[in-house]
């Protein structure tokens, strides 16, 4: 809920990310979004106005881009939007459940004068799957090799991980990932809380205070952890008033003079973020697979303290012992662009009417064709 990361790619020539612009969201929105995540007071028109703030920005981004490379909205095939996910409760309150990304597509079609392929999740619901994560399919199309399977972890808000076989495996090949639970949601929200920073640059507050292992063990206790994939989370399960009900069960009883400090908090919140990613991708893989890299992306990966714990980790574990921890970054692919290049992706995809789940990630009935498409 940073804001919004806009990329230009022709796919014509592989991933080429020819410019890239960001737009902050602004305070206001952002906190009405983090309101919407859960139920409240006049919803339907509270998120119909924040979906059209949400296209306004999103048409900034777009036309900022395109004036800066000298390119006008005839040259575009598509604009792949994802929108701003409120709620995410695929298969639950019925058969299906649902997934709601606000945005007015229709508003951002009419502000840039190009085809929106948008709401990408629904279609993968609708056929029982998880609608979620989307980007495993992606991530097999531009980090997969040959020979040694590699995993690619996105550190967003949630953290969603990706494992895709060796392509020498081929017709064998199950591309596999799910949500791991949260990335930066609970650091982010308890960083701003006590610094009034954003988020954590580069992990170095957390650095500064102590793992405290009673927390950690009453965070690791939540079933979402131990649920087999396919499976997906998002800010409606994973949020501040969560974590303040954990942190009443640890120390509401105890001597105020012993409740950690804020920076104690936060490096025990980034432990849960480090081990339930690692502790997830060493179960992920087959036996007797190779995790020859893990590719860390999103701004996660900016969080050098999280990077480093997330390399420890792995070499304590005797499957990931000899497994590469490496950014996207050190490939070429800044961290912030994976998701947008996803996107651009699915909307290319869209565009051909081709398939682009994976059913044994989300787990839908069958491979389908996703998102809506307004025309210009």
């Amino acid at each position: 809920m940073d804001g919004v990361d806009a990329v230009l790619v022709d796919l014509s020539r592989g991933f080429e990310a020819r410019a890239e612009h960001f737009v902050s969201y602004p305070a206001a929105l952002k906190a009405t979004l983090l309101a919407l995540n859960t139920p409240g007071a006049n919803e339907l028109h509270t998120s119909a106005l924040a979906a059209n703030e949400v296209a306004r920005l999103y048409a900034q981004a777009v036309n900022a881009l395109l004036s800066e490379v000298c390119l006008k909205p005839s040259d575009i095939t598509a604009l792949g939007a994802h929108g701003q996910t409120v709620r995410h409760q695929p298969g639950r309150h019925d058969s299906e459940g649902y997934t709601t990304q606000l945005l007015n597509a229709a508003l951002l079609c009419e502000l840039t004068d190009i085809d929106v392929a948008y709401d990408f999740r629904a279609r993968d619901v609708a056929a029982q799957g998880q609608g979620a994560p989307l980007v495993p399919a992606f991530h097999d199309a531009l980090f997969a090799q040959e020979q040694g399977g590699v995993a690619v972890l996105n550190l967003g808000g949630i953290s969603n991980l990706s494992w895709l076989p060796p392509l020498s495996q081929g017709v064998k090949r199950r591309l596999l990932g799910f949500d791991c639970g949260p990335a930066n949601v609970l650091m982010d929200a308890w960083v701003q809380e006590h610094t009034g920073a954003p988020f954590d640059r580069g992990g170095l507050w957390a650095a500064q205070g102590q793992l405290h292992r009673g927390l950690l063990e009453t965070l690791l206790a939540h079933p979402y952890f131990q649920l087999p994939p396919p499976k997906s989370t998002g800010r409606d399960l994973f949020h501040r008033a969560w974590l303040e009900a954990q942190l009443e069960q640890c120390f509401g009883l105890e001597n105020p003079a012993l409740t950690p400090s804020a920076q104690d908090i936060q490096a025990t919140l980034l432990e849960l973020t480090a081990r339930t990613c690692v502790q997830a991708l060493a179960r992920t893989p087959p036996p007797g697979a190779v995790v020859q890299s893990l590719i860390v992306c999103g701004g996660g990966a900016n969080n050098h303290t999280l990077l480093a714990r997330l390399a420890d980790l792995c070499a304590e574990d005797p499957v990931l012992a000899h497994t590469q921890v490496k950014s996207s970054a050190q490939l070429g692919i800044g961290v912030h662009l994976i998701e947008a290049l996803a996107f651009a992706w699915l909307a290319y995809k869209r565009v051909r009417l081709e398939c682009a789940n994976a059913p044994s990630v989300t787990g839908a009935l069958g491979p389908r064709v996703l998102g809506s498409l307004v025309k210009a």
